[in-house]
């Protein structure tokens, strides 16, 4: 891992802590799965935080709030607004790109498809920076 990821020290959250960082980010406002790991790594005051379980945990928090919202939860985890690297919506979240992308309208974003993939339009400028 060290040649993709760099040398240092690596924490593997647990799958609360990617959930109560995801659950942080207001309306409107978006993050990255890098923006979870950068935080994530601060915490623990390691060097980074491991791509592979943040990216597991983010999809396992996303299905757990579908499906608390598919029973009738209206407060459920905010999945739509968590972006892959790049602005880039996560097409294996629930309902995928197409509602995703309906989510984001709604709450005021732009969003661009490019065949297949679909990304947030300037979604640097709706970043949330506030996360603990």
């Amino acid at each position: 891992m060290s040649q993709r990821w760099g040398k240092g020290t690596m924490v593997v959250p647990a799958p609360e802590e990617v959930d109560a960082l995801m659950k942080q980010v207001p309306k409107g406002k978006l993050v990255t799965i890098n923006d979870l790991r950068v935080t994530l790594a601060a915490k623990h005051q390691l060097t980074f935080a491991c791509p592979l379980t943040t990216g597991i945990f983010s999809w396992i928090a996303a299905h757990a709030a579908d499906e608390a919202e598919a029973e009738g939860s209206k407060r459920v985890t905010p999945y739509w607004r968590t972006l892959k690297n790049g602005g880039e919506l996560n097409p294996k979240y629930p309902g995928g790109v197409e509602r995703i992308a309906q989510r984001l309208k709604s709450e005021g974003h732009r969003v661009l498809r490019r065949r297949k993939r679909a990304f947030v339009i300037d979604y640097e400028k709706s970043l949330f920076k506030r996360l603990d």
